[in-house]
C-alpha cells in the first residue's frame, strides 16, 4: 500500500505541503542582489553554477564555496546580480528546482557576521615552571 502511494506521488507531482513549504521560503523580500543557494551537488563547478543562473539576468559573481583543505564543494554558493529585480526573478524561478540531480533552495544572502578572534589561552608557564592544562592538571616542566 505504501509503495502504491509513493508511486502515485511521483506521477502526480509535488504535494500541496511541498508547495506550501517553497512559498514560505519566498515570503521574505530581497534587500540586496546577492542570493544564497543551498543544496548544491558536490560535483557542481563554478561554470555550471553560473550557466544555471545566467538566464535570469547579468551576473556579477557566481561562486560555489569550497573547503580550503580538500577543495571539495561545501554544497552551497552565492550568486550576485546587477539588480534586485534580476535576483528576485532568479529566486522565483530556481527555488526548489533540480540542479544536477539535487533540489536547490534560493534565499536572500545575509551579511557576513564578524568572527570574534579565538579566546586567548592562559596555559603559559607559571611562576613555579609548570604549564597548567585545565583538562589534565599539569603537563610537566617548561
Amino acid at each position: 500500500m505504501a509503495l502504491i502511494s509513493r508511486i502515485r506521488r511521483v506521477f502526480t507531482g509535488p504535494s500541496p505541503l511541498c508547495s506550501q513549504f517553497s512559498s514560505i521560503r519566498l515570503n521574505s523580500t530581497l534587500t540586496s542582489p546577492k542570493l544564497f543557494i543551498s543544496g548544491l551537488s558536490r560535483e557542481t563547478t563554478d561554470e555550471q553554477f553560473q550557466e544555471a543562473f545566467n538566464p535570469f539576468g547579468q551576473i556579477v559573481e557566481a561562486k560555489v564555496i569550497r573547503d580550503r583543505a580538500t577543495g571539495r564543494s561545501k554544497g552551497f554558493g552565492f550568486v550576485t546580480y546587477t539588480s534586485i529585480e534580476e535576483a528576485e526573478k532568479a529566486r522565483e524561478e530556481m527555488n526548489a528546482k533540480f540542479l544536477h540531480g539535487w533540489v536547490i533552495f534560493v534565499d536572500p544572502a545575509k551579511p557576513r557576521e564578524n568572527r570574534a578572534p579565538p579566546p586567548r589561552s592562559e596555559s603559559g608557564p607559571s611562576e613555579i615552571g609548570f604549564r597548567t592544562n585545565k583538562t589534565v592538571g599539569w603537563c610537566g616542566y617548561n
